[in-house]
């Protein structure tokens, strides 16, 4: 079977691109690469991330609780959420996460030239709790195939970057993937609810924009930031789907990176624990294939635009 990933094996950790005069080919072959629903597979770590800060993040009781999926970070306020315990914890917690964050935001200003200084900076997160049976909400669940979209942070036909890290020493985290975004877009969009957003996109994106001006929170959504987030639950409301579609097995090893833009691979985690990630959003205008981009799909099949 051939896997939906690249490995890349021609950047190092501290040197970049091993060929420096084809630097900009292969990162522009990186970017197509993503948005054409690639994943890129690091097997080795290519950024720092210490050996004592790992351990660290391993050896902590973590203590999940009811109101979040995941410890996170928010780079741009340095604030650190979902963590508990004495003030000299939190404090080394919020400077390897702090560490972390910069090294993989400058990472993937290397790799991927094209987006450097294009994207909005957004949150971290560890996952320190075994994917297994984690009885979440249903919208919340990671077993379930999906595609991302964020309720609080419209992305305006941007594309979700996202870069993982397995940091279990020992076990493989498992994803699941399946058909390309336009292969489930011509086969369920109609089904939720793209006509309704095309048809009421050109009043959707007035009150929006009227909202977002006058300062009301979740207001500046564009029709395609509605209908994905619409999309996601949908996908994971659906039984049919989640049993019967092709699925595609992927087992990322201990201590692997991979980058995806997760907002087009549809994917389910089944199992591992402990993995780190960065979210950056890649804005439309920085991207090397834009005809690939899920906004610009549903537009084609929808007849309309979806974004201003």
């Amino acid at each position: 079977m051939n896997l939906p990933w690249i490995l890349v094996e021609d950047f190092q950790k501290d040197a970049g691109w091993v060929n420096p005069q084809q630097k900009q080919a292969r990162s522009r072959s990186c970017c197509e690469a993503l948005e054409s629903g690639q994943i890129l597979l690091f097997r080795e770590l290519p950024f720092a991330l210490p050996a004592a800060d790992q351990q660290f993040l391993l050896a902590q009781e973590w203590t999940e609780l009811r109101l979040h999926k995941n410890v996170s970070y928010r780079p741009t306020e340095d604030v650190l959420k979902g963590v508990s315990g004495s003030s000299a914890t939190i404090n080394r917690l919020h400077s390897i996460f702090r560490n972390y964050s910069v090294a993989v935001i400058d990472f993937v200003g290397k790799l991927l030239e094209p987006y450097a200084g294009k994207c909005i900076i957004d949150f971290s997160s560890f996952r320190p709790f075994a994917e297994e049976r984690r009885g979440l909400p249903l919208h919340k669940r990671n077993d379930l195939l999906h595609v991302d979209a964020f309720p609080s942070r419209p992305t305006h036909g941007g594309r979700i970057l996202r870069v993982f890290t397995n940091l279990n020493p020992n076990q493989a985290r498992v994803w699941h993937t399946t058909e390309s975004f336009e292969t489930l877009a011509r086969q369920y969009a109609e089904a939720a609810g793209l006509g309704r957003f095309a048809e009421e996109s050109w009043v959707s994106r007035t009150v929006q924009d009227l909202g977002a001006k006058l300062g009301f929170r979740g207001m500046g959504r564009t029709p395609y930031d509605m209908f994905m987030l619409g999309f996601h639950d949908y996908l994971k409301e659906n039984t049919d789907f989640q049993k019967g579609c092709r699925k595609i097995r992927l087992e990322f090893p201990p201590l692997a990176t991979w980058l995806v833009l997760t907002d087009g691979v549809a994917h389910a985690v089944m199992s591992g624990q402990y993995a780190l990630e960065q979210t950056l959003l890649v804005a439309p205008e920085a991207l090397v294939w834009p005809e690939e981009a899920p906004y610009r799909i549903l537009e084609r099949i929808a007849g309309q635009p979806l974004i201003s």
